[in-house]
């Protein structure tokens, strides 16, 4: 009798893997064209690469296009979003100069999981293209506001979410706050004060991290008055996470779970020549999104989002328990 060989490392009838189908989207964003890719690939996978032609491409794409559509259309009414990170991504890969911006809405489930919610392209600074961008989400059946989102502050996003989610609260990025801040200094100047503001967002408690920024007061008032205003107004916003359990802090900081898939998607295409339509441009950053998505570490301390979820409150990152009444 025949014996039938099957492996235990390939699917059946699998003759491409999926890490490269992960690569095939990288080099068409760093400009290899659909003609160029058997050649490219000819080293790896043989002279006779199967698969790799010029229409076989085209039809990936088609797919990749398909499978867009779909993700932009499946239902949210069975999803909740602890928290949500937002922010505005421009990439200039092989883009047009007047290209518009990624809108990025990663969201964390309460099971601790961070998920790609929304990803189209508008004006980041629009409060217009985040209010379609939240429209769309709230359409698909997500319902249950967020009890916090992290964003940067010149986001029109802000207006957008308190039209449409005014439950949630909000918590201003460090990351883009000390660049904006230190932007308002020279060169010189810059290396101090970069440690005085973590002094402010490292603190263990609230009340130590105001008395971090009356000292950065103090210390730059006088010379830098617009970067003292810089972080006094949005003060509020930017100490916010106090109010979360500490466990959560290192990840309420900044809009670090955008920053660092599009990092490795921005050193991809940095360099790349030639020009890309806008469609196109977000088909593939979209894949490279996805397949980066495999790869994202869950939220520390995620025993904490049930009583997030509950309404429990928390001072300085502890629980609040109240006392029982005599």
């Amino acid at each position: 009798d025949r014996i039938r060989f099957s492996s235990a490392i390939l699917p059946k009838w699998a003759r491409r893997t999926k890490s490269l189908d992960a690569l095939l989207p990288i080099l068409y964003l760093r400009g290899l064209s659909t003609g160029d890719f058997q050649e490219a690939l000819s080293a790896l996978l043989g002279k006779d690469a199967p698969n790799l032609s010029p229409s076989a491409i085209t039809r990936l794409t088609g797919e990749w296009q398909g499978e867009y559509e779909r993700w932009q259309a499946r239902a949210l009414s069975a999803r909740h979003y602890v928290y949500v990170w937002a922010d505005g991504v421009y990439l200039q890969a092989r883009m047009e100069d007047q290209a518009e911006c990624m809108l990025v809405l990663i969201g964390a489930t309460p099971e601790g999981r961070k998920e790609l919610v929304g990803f189209q392209t508008g004006v980041r600074e629009s409060a217009q293209s985040w209010r379609e961008l939240l429209v769309e989400v709230k359409r698909r059946g997500l319902t249950i506001p967020p009890r916090i989102a992290v964003g940067d502050g010149a986001l029109g996003f802000w207006k957008a979410l308190d039209e449409l989610f005014p439950g949630t609260h909000h918590q201003r990025c460090w990351l883009h706050k000390t660049a904006n801040v230190l932007n308002k200094v020279p060169k010189s100047v810059q290396p101090g004060m970069k440690v005085a503001l973590r002094e402010i967002y490292l603190a263990p408690t609230r009340a130590q991290a105001e008395v971090a920024v009356d000292l950065f007061e103090e210390a730059y008032g006088a010379r830098y008055p617009k970067a003292v205003e810089c972080v006094r107004k949005d003060q509020r916003a930017l100490l916010a996470f106090y109010d979360w359990p500490a466990e959560h802090w290192i990840h309420l900081r900044t809009t670090n779970p955008i920053e660092s898939v599009f990092a490795t998607v921005r050193h991809r295409t940095v360099r790349t020549k030639g020009s890309l339509s806008p469609t196109t441009a977000r088909l593939m950053v979209f894949k490279l999104v996805m397949a980066a998505a495999r790869s994202w570490r869950r939220l520390m301390g995620e025993n904490q989002l049930p009583k997030v979820i509950a309404g429990v409150r928390f001072k300085d990152g502890t629980e609040i328990i109240p006392m029982p009444t005599n």
